[in-house]
């Protein structure tokens, strides 16, 4: 019965947070072990007990700080400079952008409303077609969740307890393997469309925007740098991060203001309880997890189908590729990490960083593709296109993503070779 209350209330369109905990009580009652309800708010609070959380609303706040100082529009300068007299250049530069911006926002939601704001109008003015800019714009949001910093990362990290540092070394290559796909994506059908030709900057332009930019260069050094020397936490970078943010928009560029910093504080602390407040649900709803053996049970029925790690993940991807049409990335993350994961290391010894980069990587595709798709309404909306517009020039990228995700599940190298 608890299944299918599960089930009904996700149709319905309940918050996963309130479908977790509610169907916590609905197993509790129908189970009469009502002793557990004395536990109940204890259990919750437990969920959040973990010091690596606290990197989500500090990530979340230097992201704020980043688009209200005006740091987005100096990275796009920046990045014209490497690519800009490309042919399709200004593409380049959106993917080159996205990169800068992954390893600052680390939400693909937000980074999509930002850049399909700051670039589809520009590639619409300089004659690319509105539904394929659109698309490269949303196309480099999924970038965010496996270049560091990535909320999903963190969240994947206490989930399954493993150090967040050691995650975000995990997503660097197949981050970098993800751009260069869709470079080449961008390269092919440039030839077969033939894009405008980009101009370079004269020596001083070039100058003056790499200068300008060094400033805002120095909040991704200052969180990957920090983790991967072992200077500061994920945690203690996030935070450095934010101060950087805050400083730079201030002090050397000028656009932010002190009195604009309660909105942001404000934005973020409204984004970030919703993320907090689902992790202390999904803490209770392992109640009904344990108690139900549900990873014994799933993974009695995966193994006898085969003992091949390469075709459990391939069979993962195809149940995170439906989850993720329906479920938002990061409740997915919280919903399912607790039951795939023990079966993926303890029936098939698939390390978990390789596991959190194939499911976070999977499942933010959801972001893009209908019912849900989130992220593809936000381009949408953001750059006057419809979807349906959208999806026709974006299916390429997905295309190959979907060869990544077969890569990353091929090979546990390619996740596992930096920590």
């Amino acid at each position: 019965m608890t299944p299918l209350i599960f089930a009904f209330k996700l149709l319905i369109a309940v918050p996963v947070a309130l479908v977790l905990a509610l169907t916590a009580i609905w197993y509790i009652w129908e189970s009469g072990n009502t002793v557990l309800y004395d536990s109940f708010a204890q259990k919750m609070f437990s969920g959040l007990e973990n010091y690596g959380l606290l990197a989500i609303p500090l990530f979340m706040l230097t992201g704020e700080m980043m688009n209200e100082g005006g740091m987005t529009r100096r990275l796009i300068n920046a990045a014209r400079v490497f690519v800009g007299g490309f042919r399709g250049g200004l593409a380049y530069i959106n993917l080159l952008t996205n990169m800068f911006m992954a390893a600052i926002i680390g939400s693909a939601t937000a980074q999509i409303a930002v850049m399909a704001r700051a670039m589809t109008p520009e590639m619409e003015k300089e004659g690319y077609d509105t539904g394929f800019a659109a698309a490269t714009t949303a196309a480099g949001g999924l970038l965010a969740p496996v270049i560091p910093p990535s909320m999903m990362f963190v969240i994947f990290g206490v989930l399954a307890q493993v150090p967040i540092g050691d995650m975000f070394l995990a997503g660097i290559l197949p981050g970098l393997m993800l751009a260069t796909a869709f470079a080449l994506v961008i390269f092919v059908i440039g030839v077969m469309t033939g894009f405008p030709k980009g101009s370079w900057f004269t020596g001083r332009e070039a100058f003056s925007a790499l200068l300008y930019c060094l400033p805002a260069a120095l909040i991704p050094c200052a969180i990957i740098g920090g983790v991967l020397f072992g200077i500061a936490t994920p945690t203690e970078s996030a935070a450095i991060a934010s101060l950087l943010a805050f400083l730079i928009g201030w002090l050397i560029y000028g656009e932010l203001k002190p009195r604009t910093l309660f909105g942001m504080f404000r934005r973020t602390a409204v984004n970030a309880s919703m993320i907090i407040f689902m992790i202390a649900t999904a803490n209770v709803f392992g109640w009904v997890i344990i108690y139900e053996a549900l990873p014994q049970k799933l993974a009695a029925l995966i193994t006898s189908i085969s003992s091949d790690p390469f075709l459990f993940l391939l069979i993962v991807n195809l149940i995170l590729l439906f989850v993720g049409m329906l479920i938002d990335g990061i409740a997915a993350v919280i919903l399912i990490t607790p039951i795939l994961l023990p079966i993926a290391m303890n029936d098939y010894d698939i390390s978990p960083y390789q596991f959190g980069v194939v499911m976070c990587l999977n499942l933010v595709l959801g972001l893009l593709t209908p019912p849900v798709g989130v992220g593809l309404y936000i381009a949408s909306s953001m750059s006057n296109v419809s979807p349906g517009r959208i999806l026709r020039s974006l299916w390429p990228f997905l295309l190959a993503v979907a060869i990544i995700l077969v890569l990353l599940s091929r090979f546990p190298l390619l996740s596992t070779a930096l920590i």
